[in-house]
């Protein structure tokens, strides 16, 4: 059994790769592993032989679907690193991700620069304060242009400086572009702290790195970004470690420059940035350098916040620390045969096998049987490891009840941590086996796809028997159905893609509900109950009148009126989920004969009814769409946009005869998008679309969904 690598908090990095699709980003991951030795061989996406993208689903098509956890070593350090997907229909593997990571690397395209799905990953590190790094990949590529991959970084994710933090270099190339792009083609990069060029040997795939003065052509450049990194730095130097020296003239200690920079980019003042090539093997050991140097440990972040499950307005903190009592947060669960996977990110004490966990969101308690590190690729197996100490994020297997989202910590010193949020679903399809005698089996197999993906949610129609699955779009649905035939050997046939609308109320209204009788059997429940549009509270909330001090309901009935309304608000008039609903039950009243839990159910469903009568609106899920185009298809793209009921928010040139149009467009006229946009512009056009708000149908949608 080995113990755990993590021991040294100080010395721990957990991160994440993330980007837009194509932009690099695992064979970026690939070279990380390779040059620090954790894998003997450089696999390739073109080849599907890469570490991360183990699933023949990511190696067929080139791209990564599911974040994997691999731990690898690097000058001392222990770095925990996850590949996450950069297609929009992945998104809840970078949500969960980002959820657990300390810091992160964004990596960019050198030739498009900031795209759709970058802004995406961006607010959501935002959203979980996470320090990063940023390296413009491809500097390779004809067209690739550093200084205007930067301006578009501050312009579209950083406008703000003093509130959203600086892009600033600390590494930059030498050259850009191919023969045919630059007298000067990319070749190397500069380490703007040591200014010294980096050139990295082609024969060992980029393994032997070669120190060398900067060349002359380069010179003027280096100092000039030298200037620029300087200036920043020295803006918030409070301990003078660079100042005085820059000012008075003197080269600043490296190491204090080093060390100026980690704390600034912790802090998120700054996002140092770097520049490389994947494909050309080049500038990828400086960025293992910086992931030690500049990315916080998780002693360096800060202690998580939950609250108390026994009283919950009282909040609860753990530090990073192994002395703490232990807590963790399951950010991933996976399906394997012999017992499925689940990822645990270690907060604060230590994760031990053989103990009992308690999982304060369902109150219960799960064994901890055995701990491991995991491979990405399954068939590598598992590493039993002695504990998981603070900072670690180990592998468990078998637990029973517990699902991505909860917490598991100490029985005696219990905390609930906030859950992971994740994008509702927003298209849905048919499925059904091919056979009868594969119906229990499919059920069984869409249960574990659920419990693997908080955004792919399945639910049978109670008038029609058929069962929907729904996704975050169709590429999603179609990945899953790929799983039902490869791993689970079902046949299956699927719908049409439609939309999954949303239903909302109207207007707040409150009830008085009076039930006399349970079918020809007397009966007694009151409830008066509010409905409003509010995402403040939970779903339901008890507010009780004073009248209950006199004669209080019994928990019992309220708790089961509590359940019914939680499942009613699930559903709307229409049969499509409610959004934002909110019921709070001011007033109940019983009778100790005639009163019961069913009593009060009944009283719950009826006031939901009435709530909801003629008081619903359809909402439709509108679509952000990002088109990148050469200038000649323009006209062709605004039109069709508009043809569709498209709003085109925006159109820019992020680069000479290249225009990139931002549009809102309703999901239902998307499903062929990404095959058309390729014929309006002769297949040079991309496109990025993602999930932007909801919004009131037409009435000639609702028209259409009522069969009139």
């Amino acid at each position: 059994m080995a113990k755990s690598k993590s021991d040294n908090l100080k010395q721990v990095r957990n991160i994440g790769v993330i980007a837009h699709i194509d932009a690099g980003k695992t064979t970026t991951t690939e070279h990380l592993l390779y040059y620090s030795g954790a894998k003997h061989k450089l696999g390739g996406v073109d080849e599907g032989t890469t570490e991360t993208d183990y699933d023949p689903e990511e190696q067929q098509r080139g791209i990564t679907i599911y974040s994997a956890c691999i731990p690898f070593e690097w000058r001392g350090y222990t770095v925990n690193l996850i590949d996450t997907p950069g297609h929009v229909d992945f998104t809840a593997e970078v949500e969960r991700s980002l959820r657990v990571l300390d810091g992160a690397v964004v990596v960019f395209d050198g030739q498009k620069g900031v795209e759709a799905q970058s802004e995406t990953v961006w607010r959501q590190a935002n959203k979980y304060g996470v320090p990063r790094l940023v390296l413009v990949n491809k500097m390779d590529v004809v067209g690739a242009n550093f200084a205007r991959t930067l301006e578009s970084i501050h312009q579209r994710l950083t406008p703000d400086f003093a509130t959203q933090g600086r892009p600033v270099p600390v590494v930059i190339p030498i050259g850009h572009g191919g023969p045919s792009d630059s007298p000067s083609p990319f070749r190397g990069v500069i380490d703007l702290i040591e200014m010294k060029a980096l050139f990295f040997d082609a024969g060992d795939l980029g393994k032997t790195v070669r120190t060398a003065d900067i060349p002359e052509e380069n010179q003027d450049l280096a100092k000039k970004y030298r200037e620029l990194l300087f200036d920043v730095l020295t803006q918030s130097d409070d301990k003078d470690l660079i100042t005085s020296a820059v000012l008075e003239g003197q080269e600043p200690d490296p190491a204090k420059v080093r060390q100026l920079v980690r704390e600034q980019c912790l802090s998120r003042r700054i996002y140092p940035v770097l520049s490389g090539s994947g494909r050309e093997h080049i500038g990828i050991q400086p960025l293992l350098d910086a992931i030690t140097h500049y990315l916080p440990s998780p002693i360096d972040r800060p202690a998580v916040i939950g609250t108390n499950p026994k009283a919950r307005d009282k909040e609860e903190k753990r530090k990073p620390d192994p002395k703490e009592p232990f807590c963790g947060l399951v950010f991933k669960a996976a399906w394997h045969p012999n017992g499925h996977r689940f990822f645990v990110r270690v907060y604060s004490g230590v994760m031990k096998p053989n103990m009992r966990a308690y999982n304060p969101g369902k109150d219960i308690k799960e064994n901890i049987a055995k701990l491991f590190h995991v491979h990405a690729d399954p068939a590598r197996g598992l590493e039993e490891v002695e504990n998981g100490p603070a900072g670690d994020i180990v592998c468990v297997i078998g637990l029973k009840d517990t699902v991505t989202g909860d917490t598991l910590c100490d029985t005696q010193s219990p905390i609930l941590l906030e859950a992971i949020t994740f994008a509702e679903a927003v298209v849905s399809q048919s499925i059904e086996p091919e056979s009868g005698g594969d119906k229990d089996k499919i059920e069984m197999a869409l249960d574990i796809l659920q419990l693997e993906d908080p955004t792919f949610k399945v639910k049978a129609n109670k008038d029609t028997g058929q069962t929907l699955m729904s996704g975050m779009g169709t590429l999603h649905l179609e990945v899953k159905r790929h799983r039902l035939e490869r791993d689970f050997r079902l046949k299956v046939r699927v719908g049409k893609p439609r939309v999954s609308y949303r239903e909302m109320l109207r207007q707040p209204r409150r009830v008085e509900i009076a039930v006399d009788k349970l079918g020809d059997k007397p009966a007694f429940a009151r409830l008066s109950v509010g409905f409003t549009n509010d995402t403040r509270e939970k779903p339901v909330t008890v507010m009780m009148a004073v009248s209950q001090e006199l004669n209080p309901t019994p928990v019992a009935f309220l708790a089961a009126a509590e359940r019914a309304l939680t499942d009613a608000l699930q559903t709307g008039e229409l049969g499509y989920p409610m959004m934002d609903a909110q019921a709070r039950i001011f007033d109940a009243q019983f009778d100790p004969q005639l009163s019961s839990e069913d009593a009060f159910i009944a009283a719950a469903v009826q006031a939901y009814r009435e709530a909801t009568r003629d008081n619903v609106q359809l909402l439709e899920p509108i679509m952000k769409v990002t088109v990148t185009t050469p200038d000649q298809f323009l006209g062709n793209i605004l039109g069709d946009l508009s043809a569709r009921g498209g709003f085109i928010e925006d159109t820019t040139s992020p680069s000479t005869g290249v225009s990139e149009v931002m549009a809102t467009v309703p999901l239902a006229n998307l499903f062929t998008y990404a095959n058309d946009v390729r014929s309006l512009s002769q297949g040079r056009a991309a496109a990025g679309i993602e999930p932007h708000s909801y919004r009131p149908a037409p009435p000639e949608v609702l028209r259409q969904l009522l069969g009139e």
